[in-house]
């Protein structure tokens, strides 16, 4: 109910608890039969998606691998994007294609360590920005377009994180080794029937020769690497496997190289294994990484054309506000401009007929240029504030230029960076925090 509100709203932020009155305020603009059906659909892609009822092989593929990553918030943009499929709008290979495009982002994401908290604007706004002419080219155009605290992590990203990172501490390890093995075999192995194995064992009292495989310093490479992607693979002997050296771990009946996983392929070809032989397994597996979890990929002629679509120039600059022509006020707006773009490097400036604009998504901050100060508008609500020393104003209702319910006034230099505290409360509001 809150992915159909969600949906249907573009409110983002319903929360569980206020789903009921959400949509009893949403029901009263709409006709009950017409309603009924729409819930009946949205409840059956839902069920196809996020509970496994899919019958298609293929899609069912699919969401599988997106329930394995536990990211409920991207199924209101996957249930919009099975609706259109639903209604033959996209074919069964354009579904597929955009669920994977989903399942990176959200992977990479997590791998590279990127705060969660835009996620739910993200997926809740995405549909809205789509041609339906060219699907599958303006998801990978939205996703390419995204700010930097909602970026799709670039392959040198990706493969330097997913190195270096404890993955075994990563709560969906079955999920990555899973989509490692099974990647282009149409005979899937089911990994549940492996157990975890470091290739360089966990004991940290390591016997005499492991130490001598792994060097001098062989207490900082195990520290270093061994809950990373280069020591990890699958196994049925890890009770056998135990702490033997690596020869024997290799070479004993059902050793690295008699196994048919094709994780362990190239362990079979390693004369030894130590900080070295580590490094180059991860980079062989992050490389491979990379296909699995593909970034989108667009001519930078059509991306540009995604880019400009819209967008166009105010005719309006610093230049042509009177209040910024002269000091104090011009100073006091330079000094307070310099640390609002610092905030985040998504922040963009838009000079307006009457106002200056910042924004992330949308406006969050709104600067009026006075004869003798600048008042700000703050886009949130102010019950949302907090504001220690008390110098905001409730605007709620008010009419006056810029947006949002929040205004500051200020007139020197010296308040500024308890105002920019204030201004961030905007930004983080907006991107979700």
């Amino acid at each position: 109910m809150r992915f159909f509100l969600v949906i249907h709203t573009g409110n983002h932020r319903i929360k569980k608890d206020a789903v009921y009155l959400e949509f009893k305020g949403y029901s009263l603009k709409h006709d009950v039969e017409e309603l009924l059906m729409s819930l009946m659909e949205y409840a059956s892609y839902y069920c196809n998606i996020a509970l496994g009822k899919e019958q298609n092989s293929k899609l069912a593929e699919a969401f599988s691998d997106i329930r394995e990553l536990r990211a409920d918030v991207c199924y209101p943009l996957l249930m919009e994007v099975y609706h259109d499929y639903h209604r033959g709008r996209i074919t069964e290979a354009e579904l597929i294609e955009v669920s994977l495009l989903v399942e990176s982002y959200v992977f990479r994401r997590a791998v590279c360590d990127i705060p969660t908290n835009s996620l739910r604007q993200t997926f809740a706004t995405f549909v809205r920005k789509l041609k339906k002419d060219r699907y599958v080219e303006s998801v990978q155009a939205e996703f390419l377009k995204l700010p930097s605290y909602r970026r799709f992590p670039t392959d040198v990203e990706f493969k330097r994180q997913l190195q270096i990172r404890n993955l075994y501490a990563f709560n969906r390890r079955s999920y990555w080794l899973r989509r490692f093995e099974n990647f282009g075999r149409k005979e899937r192995v089911v990994v549940q029937d492996y157990t975890i194995e470091h290739i360089m064992p966990q004991n940290e009292h390591l016997n005499q020769q492991w130490q001598d495989a792994l060097g001098e310093h062989w207490q900082q490479v195990q520290a270093q690497y061994l809950h990373t992607l280069g020591n990890l693979t699958l196994t049925g002997y890890n009770s056998e496997y135990s702490d033997r050296p690596f020869s024997e771990k290799r070479d004993m009946d059902g050793g690295f190289r008699f196994s048919p996983l094709r994780l362990n392929e190239k362990l079979a070809e390693c004369d030894s294994w130590n900080e070295l032989t580590i490094q180059k397994r991860a980079e062989q597996l992050a490389n491979k990484a990379v296909d699995i979890w593909r970034c989108p990929v667009l001519a930078e002629d059509v991306l540009d054309a995604y880019r400009t679509e819209g967008t166009s120039s105010t005719g309006y600059s610093l230049e042509t506000h009177d209040n910024l022509q002269t000091s104090p006020v011009r100073d006091l707006y330079k000094a307070l401009r310099k640390e609002v773009l610092a905030l985040d490097e998504c922040v963009r400036e838009e000079f307006l007929k009457l106002y200056v604009a910042y924004k992330a998504e949308t406006n969050f901050l709104d600067v009026v240029p006075q004869a003798a100060r600048l008042r700000l508008s703050l886009n949130m609500d102010f019950p949302e504030l907090n504001d220690p020393r008390g110098i905001a104003s409730d605007v709620t209702g008010v009419g006056r230029w810029g947006n949002g319910n929040v205004e500051v006034r200020l007139d020197k230099k010296e308040d500024i960076p308890y105002v920019i505290g204030l201004v961030r409360q905007a930004l983080e509001c907006q991107l979700g925090e």
